[in-house]
């Protein structure tokens, strides 16, 4: 069973479940550190918002499995980004997540992130092709970054690519330090209480005991967004999930590293308490199309002994990632005839940064404020025609994965979403949905949505 290293010793704030009914001007649906960002920098500018969190504790689950990585190095992103944008957007893409970083290190607690500098890094030529290729666009869009050949890896790369001054985090403290501003500042928090139904035109949202959210505007910050269908997100996000580790280690490393070949891997430290730990990643595959999942996590631990030296690592995490075709996530209105419900969604892995993106972006919007990269994350923008294909690929997945289940899976349970059948994890023991990336615990509650309702297992 998962056990995420940023969970551990972390002392969750004691939050009331919401048990009446409540009048909002903002209700936002996520307690990751979307949800929490956004509902902060609303309630710092006087707006009353309420926030809702399905599980018991706030950042414990997308957040509270991440890599804790904060940084605009999003992996070989830029000279991907310049195929479907022009250069002024790619920059503004990066803009976004810098200025986001640093607004947000600015007020944050200083025991929960540290400066490092971040590193994309190959060890074969084909991956220095592809470092070459990434630094022609750093170098194209202005953007800073040094190749160099010299890491603290313990082995030799044929190439790296650096970036200054970023920083890394402890997710769940990092996103409870915002969480605790939020309330300063006036937002109205609740744990335990997960929305199951929303109404859009008569503008309320029920929780799981009928208590009612009456809102003006209405932020869905659920990962994989729960009311997906009015603006067709459903056919616009896949979604992938990856695998983590970390084990005690001596040393903490300076930099934080990703590897550019198709089997990428993930490298850093962390300091919990006196402990420092090496974080290690990889592996990934289609959310809940494989169904013997502890081969990934076999995988990680004999590298990680042979590679660092390092004993059984004691923690154990994967994390779930929607992806938009066009590589950059969706923020703001979901579509132009629903002006009073907004999504953050599709962070492609590095959810932590446009995270602070998304506040940045659903604050200004809600309260009426310029933010240069609205148009570029809007769920609305002109690209969907550009990637009809793969969206359609998307939907043939879904259907696909529907027929099949009942064929090949006919005693699993049905994901309460949309009916899919799930399929069992066994490195996890999770069911999983491999149509909408739904995900219960073996007693069949609701780990990540979309699905908001228990399946039904049989005795």
């Amino acid at each position: 069973m998962q056990n995420s290293l940023w969970l551990k010793n972390v002392e969750a704030p004691i939050l009331p479940t919401l048990s009446a009914s409540i009048n909002c001007d903002v209700c936002v649906v996520g307690g990751g550190l979307s949800g929490i960002y956004t509902a902060y920098l609303l309630a710092k500018k006087g707006v009353n918002v309420v926030l809702l969190e399905a599980k018991p504790a706030f950042a414990f689950g997308t957040t509270g499995h991440s890599t804790g990585k904060l940084t605009p190095q999003h992996g070989v992103i830029f000279s991907k980004l310049i195929k479907y944008f022009s250069t002024e957007e790619v920059f503004t893409y990066y803009e976004a997540n810098k200025n986001a970083i640093d607004s947000a290190l600015e007020v944050a607690s200083e025991d929960t992130f540290e400066r490092v500098d971040s590193y994309l890094y190959a060890t074969t030529a084909s991956g220095k092709q592809t470092i070459d290729k990434e630094l022609y666009a750093y170098n194209e869009l202005n953007i800073p970054g040094v190749e160099t050949t010299e890491t603290e890896l313990p082995f030799d790369v044929t190439s790296a690519l650096k970036m200054e001054n970023t920083a890394q985090i402890h997710p769940t403290k990092f996103a409870t330090h915002f969480l605790n501003l939020a309330i300063e500042n006036g937002a109205s928090v609740y744990a335990n209480s997960r929305v199951t139904k929303i109404e859009i035109d008569e503008k309320f949202v029920l929780t799981d005991n009928d208590s009612k959210v009456s809102f003006k505007k209405l932020v869905l910050c659920t990962h994989y967004p729960i009311e997906s269908i009015k603006g067709l997100i459903t056919t616009k996000l896949s979604i992938d999930r990856s695998y983590l580790m970390a084990s005690k280690t001596t040393d903490l490393l300076k930099g934080q590293y990703l590897s550019v070949e198709s089997s990428s891997h993930t490298v850093r430290t962390a300091l919990i308490g006196d402990t420092p730990y090496l974080i290690y990643g990889g592996g990934s595959h289609t959310a809940g199309e494989v169904e013997d999942t502890e081969v990934y996590y076999e995988t990680l631990k004999e590298e990680m002994e042979t590679t660092f030296n390092l004993s059984e690592p004691p923690f154990l995490w994967s994390a779930q990632d929607p992806n938009t075709p066009d590589l950059v996530p969706y923020i703001g209105q979901i579509s132009e005839d629903t002006p009073d419900l907004y999504i953050a969604t599709g962070y492609r892995k590095w959810g932590l940064s446009n995270s602070l993106v998304a506040g940045e972006i659903l604050s200004s919007l809600i309260t009426h404020e310029n933010h240069k990269a609205a148009k570029l994350y809007s769920p609305t923008r002109d690209q969907f025609g550009k990637n009809l294909l793969k969206g359609l690929s998307t939907i043939g997945f879904v259907t696909a994965n529907l027929a099949e289940g009942y064929l090949t899976r006919m005693e699993a349970p049905k994901c309460t979403h949309l009916g899919c059948k799930t399929r069992w994890n066994k490195g996890d023991e999770t069911w999983d949905c491999p149509c909408h990336g739904s995900r219960f615990d073996k007693e069949g509650n609701v780990i990540e949505g979309p699905a908001v309702y228990p399946l039904k297992l049989k005795k």
